[in-house]
This record gives structure tokens, sequence and C-alpha cells, in this order.
């Protein structure tokens, strides 16, 4: 566990895929406020708090305590506010004191809250979650927080009080305007009603003010598992909630509930609520004290809900391209999916009422999975936040299903140029899409879902698709227009969708998927083709527009190896369709594999070569680029062989490792933005080890960005660099260790950046990992220690036994026909499933070994295949 007050960054987002978020705090509080449709990292909802009254008859004992540590003063970290505290947390605070400390731990999706206080005679412990069960995606986007208190009497005499949760009616409003108390934009209307069933008491907020249509329209529900709770149900200030839990009695009038279930509070000398819809421009909020008594030891746990539904998302951001006046006043209604699943927050909390423990246990499935592991705990943490942008206001899927996902949420790392609120550079962007792997890994559907929309949607007649969609889908497209970052449809996530068309297909999409999009690819590929390979070489030239929000030129590895694996990816694909185009992607690989090695190895890395009429600016030259071997990180993961010469890859490897792992950024100048200060390492964009650098380099060259160092790290894994990545690790993880930066946000152009989603490469390579679902072939390295994977249909753990190898599957169903395990030099293995002996084929070569079955073996939850020697 963590101190609180030493990681005051840390701020782990809760809610499902697509449905906004709130964020559980290292001290102990709610921030964060997302779940309006929009992105303000910075939301605060004043008045939403927990809070505890411990009491004891003699001696006499009445403390009463906000479920918050006080905070430090923020540090001061460029380009984030993670550790921003609203004025109404430090105002409550003053008023009315907080825990002494906190602890923090937490493996997403789960955090956990110790609150310590030398005049508590209570031990608290605060369990969050949402749930998040990979290859589940209905149980993954539930619009909810779910929290477990645990209350231990540590006192030697009997101890009674009530535990507080409170909230804002925040129904109505944008979730960016300011609240200054009770009073925003959008209130007005808001009425908070009882009810009590099946054990809950919970709280229902509205606005009975609003249009159906209107972007605020929605609510929620607070509840908590007990049926003998009070409710203070509309109040303005938090001294009225923390005066309500002052005047709990033992006396309280509960069993009157038992014929008056609609009574909020059935104690007669306690505070009243106010009644009746808020005045215009102002909201309620609402509280529950749930009551407890506790022997000496005693324990007492108390589940609380909070759910949410806001149907009603538009598109409230700016579009790239054109200016388009012809759209006037159009608000361009997407609507959310979780919304056509739930009819209201109230249906919300039912599933999560009647599921909470098989939601929790499922959950757990996963993150067990991790903790199991021979993962250290820092690794644990930073792979299992992979998937925390896609639960982030970052991605959202429409009312239709489909999937979109800015590049980023806009926030502190974005407010120089596009403001605070929203989402950044929309949408669906491939070429920061290329780096993103925990989407298709672990929700293929939703990955597979914007392979249909670039194929459907985006690509142009002549064939090319241009880097970003216009939403909704039926509104016209950029084919004819400048983009923007960059002006013309990037090279690279282009090569990336053919990439991505392959992955899609190994993780089981399915050889009739693969034809409906197979005459798709072979117009991206045409148009590749037909306007970069015009030289005879194989090798790409000309205008290339990338990533780096720029246009590359001359010859280069970047590009160049993204598009020797799509020349490799297509190939492959070809042989499963039939097509005789397999043979002249196989000639055009070769060809041009050999130019690049040739042209651009200068025997340490890749340079960039550039031709006559070549543009010199925002070019590297003979730089040593972070990403120059991009396309062999993407070929390990689609088992497609090497691209280029193993020894010259391993050594650029290792020179990109000398060369641009910088330690310490004190008297470095930052032209572009600071994603590394003061004492931190980082792996910068491109260095010039050896002079020449350009007058205008590279865009970002000087910059540290976290998707590349994970895209490096992942690389050096699975050519055997393994102390060369675990410096990389390192250092990213330090800089993200809560101190200074949050784990659960890894920045660049906007909050929660899909480019980071790299990292999931990083767990698949420390197993070796790669499935092809159609064949049923699973790859792996032989394992040192116990390594967590997902495959298409479930998850498991990958472990060295004494008696030779294991694989449990620990969630979903695994189907296996064939192992290929890579650096083993075993001279055979039988197999067993839970202990019954299986036939198998044997081989073993240079590589590995090789191990089969006559048909698929299927494991489920808590089955294990053994290979023993």
């Amino acid at each position: 566990m963590t101190n609180g007050f030493d990681v005051p960054h840390m701020a782990m987002p809760l809610g499902g895929i697509g449905t906004g978020n709130v964020a559980i705090c290292a001290d102990g509080s709610l921030r964060q406020w997302q779940l309006h449709n929009i992105g303000n990292h910075a939301g605060a909802l004043p008045s939403s708090f927990f809070a505890v009254r411990a009491t004891r008859w003699e001696p006499p004992l009445d403390t009463v305590r906000i479920l918050q540590s006080v905070p430090p003063a923020s540090t001061g970290t460029p380009l984030v506010n993670d550790d921003e505290v609203p004025q109404w947390q430090r105002d409550l605070l003053a008023r009315h004191p907080g825990v002494e400390r906190t602890t923090f731990t937490a493996t997403y999706p789960e955090a956990t809250v110790r609150y310590e206080d030398s005049l508590l005679p209570l031990e608290i412990t605060l369990h969050a979650f949402t749930p998040l069960v990979p290859l589940d995606v209905d149980a993954s986007s539930i619009p909810a927080a779910m929290f477990t208190f645990r209350l231990v009497n540590t006192d030697s005499l009997d101890i009674h009080g009530s535990l507080g949760i409170a909230v804002q009616n925040a129904v109505g409003w944008d979730g960016i305007s300011p609240i200054e108390g009770v009073r925003g934009a959008g209130y007005g209307g808001n009425v908070n009603r009882l009810r009590r069933a099946d054990g809950w008491t919970a709280v229902e907020l509205e606005n009975v003010a609003l249009a159906d249509d209107a972007p605020g329209a929605g609510g929620l529900v607070l509840a908590a598992d007990s049926d003998d709770a009070s409710v203070l149900l509309q109040w303005r200030d938090p001294d009225e909630f923390v005066a309500f839990l002052r005047s709990r009695a033992l006396a309280s009038g509960a069993p009157r509930l038992a014929y008056a279930p609609g009574t909020p509070d059935p104690q007669r000398h306690a505070p009243a609520s106010a009644v009746g819809p808020s005045p215009a421009g102002d909201t309620w909020n609402t509280g529950i004290a749930v009551p407890f008594q506790l022997a000496p030891g005693e324990t007492r746990e108390i589940r609380v809900a909070l759910t949410w539904h806001f149907p009603n998302r538009y598109v409230n951001f700016e579009q790239f391209g054109p200016a388009r006046p012809e759209w006037g006043r159009s608000k361009f209604w997407l609507g959310n999916h979780y919304a056509t699943r739930y009819t209201d927050a109230r249906d919300v909390f039912s599933r999560v009422r009647s599921e909470w423990n098989s939601l929790r246990a499922a959950t757990e499935e996963w993150t067990g999975t991790l903790t199991r592991s021979g993962l250290d705990a820092e690794a644990v943490t930073h792979l299992a936040a992979q998937l925390v942008p896609i639960r982030s206001p970052t991605c959202f899927r429409a009312a239709d299903g489909r999937f979109f996902g800015f590049e980023g949420t806009l926030g502190a790392s974005t407010v120089m140029w596009s403001g605070a609120f929203g989402g950044s550079c929309p949408l669906n962007c491939t070429h920061v899409w290329n780096y993103a792997q925990a989407l298709a890994k672990v929700f293929p559907e939703l990955e597979r879902d914007m392979r249909s929309t670039e194929f459907e949607i985006m690509q142009a007649p002549e064939g090319f698709v241009p880097h970003r969609v216009i939403a909704p889908a039926y509104l016209r497209q950029l084919w004819d227009s400048p983009i923007g970052g960059p002006d013309q449809p990037a090279l690279d996530g282009m090569l990336g969708t053919v990439l991505k068309t392959y992955r899609e297909y190994r993780a089981g999409a399915g050889l009739d998927w693969l034809r409906r999009y197979w005459p798709s690819l072979v117009r991206l590929m045409r148009h590749v083709d037909s306007t970069w390979n015009v030289t005879g070489t194989g090798m790409l030239t000309g205008v290339q527009p990338s990533t780096h929000d720029i246009d590359l030129a001359g010859l280069n590895t970047f590009q160049g190896t993204l598009w020797l694996a799509a020349l490799r990816a297509a190939e492959e694909m070809a042989r499963l369709v039939d097509s005789k185009a397999a043979d002249n992607y196989r000639a055009t690989f070769e060809q041009a594999s050999h130019a690049y090695d040739s042209a651009l190895f200068n025997g340490e890395y890749y340079v960039q070569q550039l031709q006559p009429g070549d543009n010199t600016d925002y070019q590297w030259v003979n730089g040593c680029l972070a990403d120059q071997l991009i396309g062999q990180w993407w070929a390990h993961q689609l088992g497609l062989g090497h691209l280029l010469p193993p020894d010259h890859i391993q050594t650029a490897l290792r020179s990109i490792v000398k060369h641009n792992l910088r330690h310490g950024f004190r008297d470095f100048v930052h032209p572009y933005r600071s994603f590394a200060d003061t004492d931190d390492t980082g792996l910068l964009v491109c260095t010039w080890p050896h002079g020449g650098r350009p007058p205008v380099p590279t865009r970002y060259a000087d910059e540290v960005w976290t998707g590349t160092e994970y895209q490096v790290a992942a690389h050096c894994l699975w050519e055997g660099l393994a102390e060369e990545a675990q410096l990389i690790l390192d250092a990213l993880w330090a800089r993200y260790n809560g101190q200074r930066r949050n784990p659960y946000n890894q920045i660049e152009c906007g909050d929660h950046y899909v480019r980071a989603m790299a990292g999931w490469s990083v767990l698949e390579a420390l197993a070796g990992f790669s499935e092809d679902a159609s064949a049923g072939v699973f790859r792996f390295r032989r394992p040192e220690w116990s390594v967590p994977f997902v495959a298409s249909g479930g998850w498991g753990l990958w472990s060295p036994s004494s008696a030779g190898l294991t694989l449990e599957c620990t969630g979903g169903r695994l189907e296996i026909r064939e192992l290929l395990i890579s650096g083993d030099s075993a001279s055979g293995y039988r197999a067993f499933l839970d202990g019954s002996a299986l036939p198998l084929r044997f081989s073993r070569d240079a590589s590995g070994v090789r191990v089969g079955f006559s048909e698929r073996v299927a494991l489920v939850r808590g089955q294990v295949l053994a290979l023993a020697l």
C-alpha cells in the first residue's frame, strides 16, 4: 500500500466503456467527474463525498470524519493536473476534519483505500471498482461505480454510528461550467426521489424541467444495501449533511419503515429535507446515512452503488477538415450505446444490485490473473492500466454501436492550443491508433468495428483512407480537402490499416470477414504502391504524411518498415483468400527489404536518405529516430518474421536505447511539450548522436512519448534485449508512479492518450505470445516465471513447473490446436488436461518445439494443460 499523501496524482477512473467516469483518488475522495458526454479532467461536483460518524455510549465518544485525507500542495508538474483538488473539498476539510492518513493500492479496475485516524475506533477500508471482464464488452460497459466499505471495530467497547454517502444531483449540468455550491448552468427542476426495495435504500436523481433530448437530460441513482438507512433527501450545503449525521440516534424510528418505506428519515428529531423541485439555476444534493452497531472486533460491510444514464451525446467537438457553414445549428445527435442497453439509471442499478457478486468475481478473475503471475507489483499496476483509455472520455460508442476514439481527452496537456474540455483530435486517427494494441486484444469486436468504419465509411473511391473520420458517419468524409495533423492522408495510418486487418483476422474475425474487406485492402495497397513505390526499388519515396503531423520525405525505415510489414501481411492474407497477388507482394517485400537495409543502415542504426528535390524541413537525416523499426514491432506481433537482418535490427535497438534514453532534463531545452523534466529519464523521439541536427528537425524530436517508449521496449523484448527493455520501462513507470504524474493517465496530445496503449504489446512480448485463432495456434517463449496472456477466447497463465510447463485458463475459454514454444530444447513432452493424458505430435527445430493435437483442446476457467518432460 502507498501513503496517499505521497502520490497526490493517483486518480483511478471508475466507469465502463463509453459511459464516462469519476475517479477514486489516493486521498480517498471522488474527483474528475466526467459523466456528461464530454471530457473535463478537472470536473468538480460539489458536496459529493464519503463521511463517517463513530460514537460510543460510555465513556462518551462522538467523532465525525470526512473520508478524505488532507491533500498536499500541487506538484506543479508540467501539462498534468491529476493532483488538482477542487476548492470545495479544501473548504469542506477546513470546516470538518478529514482522516489523518489514507493508503491506496490498485490493480485496475479495482482500488482499495484504507482510511486511518487515531481518534477513530474503526478500521475503514473501501474497495472500489467498475466491472471489467476481458472479451465481454457488455459487462465492461456498465455506467456505474461500485463501492464496498468494510468497517471493523478496533475498540474494546461497542461502537455505533453511521456511514455517510453524499452526491449532488448533476442532471442538467453541461459537464464543464463551474458549479458554486448548488448553483450551476443547466440546473433547476432537480428532484430526488426515494426508493426502498430488496434490502437497498436508493435515491433517484432527476430533472423534471429538461426536454428528453436536452444534452444534460438523464439521471443518477445513489444506493446503499441497507433497508433501514436514513436519507436527507434534498439539501444545499455539506454542513447540513454533517449535521444530519450528528443527529443520528439509537432511537432512530427505523421500525416504522416496515409500514412506511417511503419515509426518507423515520427519526423525528432530525434536520428536515428541502421540498419540491429545485429553483431555476439550482440543484439539490442528497445523502444516505447507513447505521451500524459493532461489538469489539466485529466487521460490517456496506455496499454503495452510483449509477448514471445520460443518453444524449451530440457532436460537441470541432471536427477536422474544411469550414462547413452549411451545418449551421445542426447538433448531430450520436447517442450512447449503453443507453440502448439500459432504459435509465434505475435500470443500471437493477443490474448492479442483482449481479454484484458475479460481476466482482468475473473482474477478479482478470485482476487475479495479473497479481498471481510473476510480474512485479509495478508491472502489474502499469500493464493493468493499459485498459484505462478505452473506458475514459477518449473513447465512446454511439447509439448504433459504432466505436469511436479521440486521440485523447483535452486537458492540461492541450489547454495551450485547444482548451481543456472535450476530445482531442477527432476521430479514429489511424496513425495514432497504429500504436494502440490493448483494444484489439481485450475487446476485439470493438477494434473490428474500427476496421469496418475505415473500409465502409472512410475509404475513398481511389483507395486511400483519410486518417480521421467525420461523425456522424453519414456526413461527407475527408476525401478532397486538407485534413489536419497532417494535412494529407497519413501514409503510416494507411499501412497500419493493412496490418490491423491481418491482426483482427488472426484474433478470430474469421475468413468470411477477411474476404468481405479483401477488395478494399487490394485497392488500398494499389494506391500506396502507385503513389509511393515509383522508383523501381520497392522503397517508398516522395511526400509521406505521418504521425508527426508533418510530411516525411526520402527513404526512411519509419514508413519503410511499416511498408515491409504491410507487404508481408498482404501476402499472408492473399494466400488465405486464394489471391494470385501473394507472389507479387512477396517479390516486392524481398526487393524492398534488401534495398532499405543496403541504403539506410549505417552500421549503428537506420538513417534517413533524402532524394533530390525533397523538402529538408522536419526531417532527421542522420538522426536516430526512436520509431525507426516500428514495422518490425508489428511484424513480431503478427508472426511475420524479420523484415530486415536480425543482427542489424538488434544493433539499431541497442543504439536507440544508448542515444535516445536521456537521464535528467534539468538542463534540457524543451522547444515542444515537456513530458519529462527535472530528474526524469525518458526516451527522446529523435537524437543526433553524431551531430548534423537539421535547422528544422523532425517535429516533436525533443519530446518523450510513452507510446513510443512502450513500442521500443516491447520490440527489445521480442529481440531478446531484456535489459534494454527494462531500462525504458523503469524510466516510464517512474515518471508515472503517482508522485508527479498519474499511472492511470499517460498524456501526450491529450489526457488518456491512446498511443500509450502500445504498452499492451509489452505484456505479450514478456510471454513471447501471439495467436492465430483461425488455426488454433498459440506461440509462446519458454517461460522463466508465470506470465499472463489474453487470447481471442479467454485468458490465463503460462508457467514453468517442476515437471515441465503449464497453461492455465483463468477466464473465458481457450481452444488450442498447436503450441509453438521458442527457446525450448526439450526432447519430448507428454500432455495432460486436468490430469488426463492427451495424445500429441511433437517436433523440434533450432527455434524451439512444436506440440500439436489431433483436435482442438478446449480449456475453461480453472482447467490446466500440463506439458510434462
